[in-house]
């Protein structure tokens, strides 16, 4: 029982310093929303190239040599598309607004469903409750806004997103602090 008070000034502290940068990453996104979407589809074709080199890769290690040339195949497939997000952003942001509107619901939902098991006038539940309802709104304006929300709304959302989370962070990380110093 001990270690685990000694832990909750901790856990609290390394809250508030992520929320605190989770506001400040927030912030660059909406005050550079095209930049933001754009380093999102980059980063999102970076990591699909990665991961069809890897497969390439791995295919050399396969038992067979059907098996290494299937797993080849896939992998030159995977890098393709990487390739693909990089060179047409116009299509990619089209993509990534759908994913990322059905992210914002999710993640609203399951925001929601949180506040919902936390005890009544316990610090948080209403920044969780309102983080909810402002994801599912802003989950529900892509939709609408489809095909028109691209690069630019993917950065502004995203960067909405980023503030609700990072006031979030900070109001959990002051509870866990109080909490362990009574």
């Amino acid at each position: 029982m001990n270690e685990q008070a000694g832990s909750i000034p901790n856990l609290g502290g390394r809250m508030k310093f992520l929320g605190i940068l989770t506001l400040a990453f927030g912030l660059l996104a909406i005050a550079a929303p095209w930049v933001a979407g754009q380093a999102l589809l980059w980063l999102v074709g970076v990591l699909v190239m990665a991961g069809g080199l890897a497969r390439m890769i791995w295919a050399f290690q396969a038992g067979t040599l059907g098996k290494g040339i299937l797993v080849f195949l896939i992998g030159v497939l995977t890098l393709l598309a990487g390739i693909l997000v990089i060179s047409h952003p116009l299509l990619t942001s089209a993509v990534l607004s759908v994913v990322l509107a059905i992210y914002f619901v999710g993640d609203g939902i399951a925001e929601l469903f949180a506040a919902g098991t936390l005890p009544q006038g316990q610090q948080g539940k209403g920044w969780l409750i309102f983080g909810g309802l402002v994801s599912l709104i802003l989950g529900v304006m892509i939709f609408t806004g489809f095909p028109l929300a691209g690069v630019v709304a993917i950065g502004v959302f995203l960067g909405i997103k980023l503030l609700f989370a990072g006031m979030t962070m900070l109001t959990l990380g002051s509870a866990a602090g109080r909490l362990a110093a009574a």
